[in-house]
């Protein structure tokens, strides 16, 4: 394939060695002269482990090139990877002024171009960038998206040290876009690295690298406070980490990693609040772990705000125990959203059919009386009753047995989800609580 690659920097200049490697025709494009002539030259414009051999054996065989000019560029290939930088302003927004000036060029030289052409945004941009490219490419060329060319989403993933290496070995190849012979030909580019291709939504492929990388600070930020505490009681701190990650079952593995409604029960919440407090009695400062109970009853007041915006009162709870199975409602944070609407006035009906209060013991009955010591009043044993009594269901059970319901809850004032059950988002009446 005849490929042309806009940004001789640090994923264009892999980018265009790796292209080469693998049979295909490409041509670099750049402002800077003297990036220019380096790969004419056949020398590589970053220092990077391996990247300088296969410049220099792509250019000895002819696959490689590079011009200042766009049009050049794009009239004699057929896709265009755009790889220049988007740097962070003080305030953390990006400047994609790079970015929309090759879309300017790319437009202008597309007026001239009758073939289809394909457009692939590599660099690291907001959501919504895609979509404001395809404008640009439109109000300059005065060709139409769909039509006489497309823009498609591919992030890379590659790390300064290992660039070449993980560009022939990632974890996944993500690829979104709205064209479907446009999306076959990019992931055809990748057919040879042994990995999946994943292709999805445009807007999912914009952001899936701001994830990465934010869990990958997360990660650091974690392992350095633990650090931190363990030094302080003059613990091995590796050594924590080193079992820690024996754990390939919870934590290390895609566990928890959905999306939903706050945690709770008797565990998570008793030990994170003792971790932090062994860190503050040692005077370690720990505000990573210290802001996660925060974030957490915040992800209760966005519960409680999807209610008090539907504007009904009469509110039936699908769940209150903290997870289903179990009739634990320590810290159960649907105990939490109950109390605060009650207190607020709302009519509250609760349906579990693991919860009875007869069988509640211990610590558990000790708490629900201390927080909910009315809930004999406010549990109900018919869920089909529960549901036709009320203008509001809270769905906080993943169990919750959606296809011999929806008949009645199409026809309730909303349906709101903590914990994304199949079969409800069809409903005119659905919200999720963050999806």
């Amino acid at each position: 394939m005849n490929i042309s690659i806009f940004g001789l920097g640090y994923v264009g200049c892999v980018s265009l060695g790796c292209l080469a490697k693998n049979g295909h025709q490409v041509i670099g494009v750049d402002v800077s002269p003297f990036k220019v002539e380096l790969i004419n030259k056949g020398i590589a414009t970053i220092l990077e482990k391996d990247i300088d051999v296969i410049i220099k054996d792509g250019h000895e065989k002819d696959k490689i090139s590079a011009t200042m000019c766009a049009d050049e560029a794009v009239w004699n290939t057929e896709i265009s990877i755009i790889c220049v930088g988007t740097p962070s302003s003080p305030h953390g927004h990006l400047n994609l002024s790079y970015i929309y000036n090759t879309a300017e060029q790319i437009g202008a030289a597309l007026k001239t171009k009758d073939e289809f052409h394909t457009i692939v945004i590599r660099s690291t941009v907001l959501p919504g960038t895609n979509q404001k490219y395809g404008e640009i490419v439109e109000a300059c060329s005065g060709k139409k998206r769909g039509i006489d060319f497309t823009v498609i989403s591919n992030p890379e993933f590659l790390r300064e040290g290992s660039a070449v290496k993980d560009y022939y070995h990632p974890s996944v190849t993500v690829i979104g876009g709205d064209h479907e012979e446009a999306l076959e030909k990019v992931a055809s580019i990748y057919a040879c690295i042994d990995a999946p291709i994943e292709v999805t939504d445009i807007k999912i492929a914009e952001v899936i690298k701001y994830v990465n990388n934010s869990y990958h600070a997360l990660k650091i930020a974690f392992a350095n406070e633990v650090g931190n505490v363990c030094k302080a009681l003059e613990i091995d701190s590796h050594k924590v980490m080193e079992l820690f990650c024996k754990d390939t079952r919870l934590n290390i593995s895609t566990a928890y990693f959905k999306p939903g409604f706050a945690y709770g029960g008797s565990c998570l919440p008793k030990d994170l609040k003792g971790f932090v407090t062994l860190g503050h009695d040692n005077y370690v400062n720990t505000p990573v772990l210290g802001c996660i109970d925060a974030s957490n009853e915040n992800q209760k007041k966005n519960a409680f705000e999807l209610v008090a915006k539907t504007g009904k009162r009469k509110v039936c709870f699908i769940g209150l125990s903290f997870k289903e199975g179990t009739d634990d409602l320590r810290y159960s944070p649907s105990v939490d959203l109950a109390e605060t609407l009650i207190g607020k006035g709302y009519h509250v009906t609760i349906y579990d059919k693991n919860v009875h209060l007869s069988k509640l013991i211990g610590a558990n009955k000790a708490f629900i009386n201390e927080r909910l010591p009315h809930l004999s009043e406010l549990i109900i044993e018919d869920l089909e009753t529960a549901i036709k009594d009320n203008d509001v269901i809270v769905i906080n059970h993943r169990n919750f047995d959606a296809p011999s319901y929806s008949h009645l809850l199409k026809d309730k004032h909303a349906v709101i989800d903590l914990v994304r059950v199949n079969h409800l988002e069809s409903l005119p009446n659905y919200e999720g609580l963050c999806w």
